[in-house]
């Protein structure tokens, strides 16, 4: 297909046609105000309006106005946006900023160079859907850290990388457990291949809790990456996948903050598809990150858990409005929840954006492990992959001594390695 400028207000339009683009709807609910400006990490760090929400959404206007067009200033502006949604959170004016940025990467997809195009294509579009090929990967990296061979990688890339138990990779995650009603667990992608334990005492957890928990062998990446970085196609296939895969359950449980966050947002994304409308808003109802559920904790096997620093996931705190639901967590199983400096603030994973932008994914990494550290807690809940990993590697390059964990098994320590992150 060519893709030619599209003319949604007249002919002056610069939006590149049959691509996902910023709703005109959308762009005028900004007053630029600014009072988004003290939230956005960017920002903070830079001091300057291009790495602003509020100039980013500026930027979007001039191309829907017929004043510039998709070129490759516009998409370093949009390639160096977290996309944390802080400044949604933070927005009086409602401006819907995370489908905005999102649509902007779509259009910026169309400029940019052809081998980096194809890497995402087949990273995002290719891979990620396909669950024997990110089981195979999981499976490579297992292989290469038994072997020792992640000993020839860069230190700092080895502290971030999870270790991938091989026994944990060929051991079913179990038969359904509990009795109750259904709640279907995502298995996700990273989550599988990294996270087990947490799997396993997410299991344990929501069964405990009146629950039939349950792993439908059809399950795999909800498509948040995708939807991320510029590939909506792949997003919306995903997101029909999963919900063939699990919407016949009572309850769809989460356990990666911004899985939940995007699919809570499927009704969202499959709102211009007759076919699938209703039941993606049906399904995105029943979506529950396990933070925010009423789980038991298990007896603790060495007492109450203790002080622990609280981190909060973007998806959970600025898109899902998720955060005292933790600390409820975190106390029931014993725990002194200690709160971190600013922290509200962006780790820097976004994502893929610390791969992608290590500059600025490194200074915000290194400002979270300065405050975790702070907090002289020993151990810190993080329920985010992308967190856990760059957390990890921010507390190893300062030298910190604290074990990342998710906050379910803390909670349910016997359902999983508790600190498998």
């Amino acid at each position: 297909m060519t893709l030619t400028p599209s003319p949604p207000m007249g002919d002056r339009a610069r939006w590149f046609a049959g691509v996902t683009a910023p709703a005109d709807d959308d762009l005028a609910t900004c007053v630029a105000c600014g009072l988004c400006l003290p939230h956005c990490p960017t920002f903070r760090v830079m001091g300057r309006e291009d790495h602003s929400p509020r100039g980013r959404i500026a930027a979007m206007r001039t191309i829907a106005e017929g004043r510039a067009e998709v070129d490759e200033t516009f998409g370093r502006m949009m390639d160096e946006c977290l996309a944390c949604r802080a400044c949604e959170a933070a927005c009086p004016s409602g401006v819907p900023y995370g489908r905005m940025i999102e649509a902007a990467r779509a259009q910026v997809e169309v400029i940019r160079p052809a081998p980096a195009k194809g890497v995402r294509r087949a990273g995002l579009a290719w891979a990620l859907p396909r669950r024997r090929v990110t089981r195979a990967m999981a499976f490579g990296l297992g292989v290469a850290q038994a072997l020792r061979l992640d000993r020839l990688a860069p230190e700092r890339m080895r502290a971030s990388t999870p270790r991938v138990s091989l026994r944990e990779l060929v051991t079913p995650l179990g038969a359904d457990r509990g009795s109750g009603p259904v709640a279907a667990l995502l298995v996700g992608c990273v989550m599988e291949g990294a996270f087990r334990p947490v799997h396993r005492a997410t299991l344990e957890a929501v069964a405990g809790a009146g629950y039939r928990a349950v792993v439908p062998r059809d399950n795999g990446c909800c498509g948040a990456l995708a939807a991320h970085y510029g590939q909506p196609d792949a997003a919306r296939s995903m997101a029909r996948a999963r919900i063939r895969d699990l919407e016949r359950a009572d309850l769809v449980v989460v356990n990666s903050a911004g899985c939940s966050a995007h699919m809570k947002a499927y009704g969202e994304l499959l709102h211009d598809d007759p076919a699938w409308a209703a039941r993606a808003e049906a399904f995105s109802a029943k979506v529950r990150d396990v933070v925010e559920m009423d789980l038991r904790p298990a007896p603790p096997p060495s007492g109450p858990l203790g002080p622990v620093a609280v981190h909060d996931a973007c998806h959970h705190l600025h898109a899902q409005g998720i955060g005292p639901e933790l600390r409820r967590m975190l106390t029931a199983a014993g725990g002194e929840c200690r709160e971190l400096r600013d922290a509200g603030r962006c780790c820097g994973a976004a994502g893929l954006y610390a791969m992608l932008e290590p500059e600025m994914g490194s200074e915000l990494r290194l400002q979270k492990a300065r405050a975790i550290a702070e907090t002289g807690a020993p151990v810190v809940a993080v329920a985010n992959p992308g967190c856990a990993m760059q957390i990890r590697t921010g507390l190893h390059e300062i030298g910190a001594d604290v074990r990342v964990a998710h906050p379910v098994e803390l909670l349910h320590p016997s359902g999983g390695a508790t600190g498998s992150t």
